[in-house]
């Protein structure tokens, strides 16, 4: 599906909200898009640690928001799954503890572990939209931003863990 030029527009402005609310946040040493060629997935990505990465992805053809934490380092991703075991929660548990320090009520939000491209590991949650101009909304940015900080807080201890620099 060919995005209107509107669309185009409104998925940009979206993006770009993020890119700026998040480019002095010290948690992140660098933010930088990652699309895929096809456009199906556009992706913002802002660097926790070196080969660590919270993730930003709208897919407009569905329409869709997926917020994550990814790794290209296999060693990194088992690092990340050891510290969801290490607290005896299942993944949605874990991410729901992080979606509540930042105050946004998600009970057992649907959480994926999965493999992409052969080289990405990630741990991503999904917020369906009705339509693309959703992305515009106060209620859709402020919830993206929540899910951000969440997946943050959620994995703090495991970013920090990882003892590298971004």
């Amino acid at each position: 599906m060919a995005l209107t030029s509107a669309q185009q527009e409104t998925v940009e402005q979206f993006r770009a909200t993020f890119r700026a609310r998040y480019a002095s946040d010290p948690r992140f040493s660098n933010i930088a898009d990652a699309d895929r060629d096809d456009g199906a997935w556009l992706m913002t990505r802002f660097a926790v640690a070196d080969r660590l990465w919270l993730e930003l992805c709208v897919r407009p053809s569905i329409p869709q928001v997926r917020v994550g934490i990814m790794t290209d380092d296999r060693w990194i991703s088992e690092e990340l799954e050891d510290a969801i075991e290490e607290t005896g929660d299942s993944m949605s548990e874990f991410v729901e503890s992080g979606f509540d320090e930042v105050g946004l009520d998600c009970p057992e939000p649907t959480v994926e572990h999965y493999r992409d491209q052969g080289k990405y590991y990630y741990f991503a949650t999904a917020l369906e939209l009705g339509a693309l101009d959703e992305l515009g909304t106060s209620v859709t940015l402020d919830r993206v931003a929540r899910m951000i900080d969440g997946y943050y807080e959620a994995f703090r201890k495991a970013i920090a863990k990882t003892g590298q620099e971004a």
